[in-house]
């Protein structure tokens, strides 16, 4: 029997209509919407711009329910360009179509006859918040610019995986960092509120495999000051990790073993890995791990029917900029979808999916029994 889990994983599937019963409005918007996929690079293009150029920090800086002109905001960047205010209006207005910035329109030159023309003023929304610069990490700018990075978008040139690359490119391996920084802090503040079970007294020794700088371990051990850290990554990485109280820094391969705990955390790992490498992985877990430890993991799931919500497109999104990174020298990328990874595996008497709880709308943190395991 399915589990509930399962089960709302599944939609009902909705058929299309046939073609013969579309309106005459419905198709205008239809061919209206194909248009915009066909030039739906332009904002990715047009955000990554906004970024670069500090529009939002911009803003910002000019305080809460600051609302300024294309021409206010070019004069800040301190741009010589003289088209500079006119094309970065038709940036914003598109960054304002995508309900990234809010805009409204003010009288500007009045003339004598006390007529006026308008300006379109900009100003800071619910989502642009999360693309001004964040010294503490809050800022998805940073894993912007590693997405459009040379390196990802040209990702299968190099013969490698992103990962690996990285170790050879000290470049890309600082923009891959920055945003894994600032993503972590985003998802780990979020799961901190919500969940509680690492303040078990048993839990005194935590693993992060794949924990880059160790921002997450710092996030979790200043709230929960019973546990040590253990924050393992490969040495590239672990050669440019923050120094923190109570979490200690390891350089290795989680392929061939994983340092010991209680308990071991993947945050957003198993999807980039074929399920050979997941299963691989896994095993080294079960071998670090007491008999009653467990192995968290934090991931972005994909329903088995796609819907048109900003959750399901966003990770879709992810499905495939990692299946362009994670098909290099392997045989099939390990993207989560359906929960199939652990279906899969608990078919096969492998391990047993225990419980998920929704961390966001975006993530799941979810309990493996690798009991099985033995």
């Amino acid at each position: 029997m399915a589990s509930s889990l399962e089960r709302k994983s599944h939609p009902q599937i909705n058929h299309v209509e046939p073609w013969d019963e579309i309106t005459k409005e419905e198709e205008e918007e239809s061919f209206c919407y194909a248009m915009q996929l066909v030039g739906s690079s332009a904002l990715s293009i047009s955000l990554q711009s906004a970024i670069e150029l500090g529009v939002f920090d911009i803003i910002a800086r000019d305080g809460p329910g600051a609302k300024l002109s294309s021409s206010e905001i070019a004069a800040k960047i301190g741009t010589k360009n003289s088209e500079a205010p006119m094309m970065m209006d038709g940036i914003l207005r598109l960054l304002t179509s995508h309900s990234v910035l809010h805009c409204s329109l003010v009288a500007a030159n009045e003339d004598e006859n006390g007529g006026s023309d308008f300006q379109r003023v900009y100003s800071l929304g619910p989502v642009s918040k999360y693309f001004v610069n964040d010294e503490e990490g809050g800022s998805l700018g940073p894993l912007m610019a590693s997405s459009q990075d040379k390196v990802f978008m040209e990702s299968w040139v190099h013969g490698m995986h992103a990962f690996e690359y990285s170790g050879l490119e000290p470049r890309f391996n600082q923009v891959f960092n920055t945003a894994m920084f600032n993503h972590t802090t985003i998802v780990i503040k979020k799961l901190l509120h919500i969940y509680k079970g690492l303040e078990a007294k048993n839990l005194t020794q935590l693993v992060d495999v794949g924990g880059g700088l160790g921002v997450t371990l710092n996030l979790i051990t200043s709230r929960h000051q019973h546990i040590k850290g253990i924050n393992f990554d490969l040495p590239h990485v672990i050669n440019h990790a923050l120094s923190f109280p109570g979490v200690e820094h390891v350089g290795g391969d989680m392929f061939a073993s994983v340092p010991s705990g209680d308990a071991i955390l993947l945050k957003w790992i198993l999807h980039d890995w074929t399920d050979e490498h997941c299963l691989k992985l896994l095993k080294n877990c079960y071998k670090a791990i007491p008999d009653n430890g467990k192995v968290i993991v934090v991931e972005a799931l994909l329903p088995a029917m796609p819907d048109t919500s900003t959750a399901v497109k966003s990770t879709s999104q992810l499905d495939v900029i990692m299946m362009t990174q994670s098909l290099i020298n392997v045989k099939a990328p390990s993207l989560i979808k359906d929960w199939q990874i652990f279906l899969i595996y608990k078919q096969e008497n492998i391990f047993r999916l225990r419980t998920a709880h929704k961390v966001c709308r975006l993530f799941y943190l979810i309990y493996f029994d690798l009991s099985l395991l033995k």
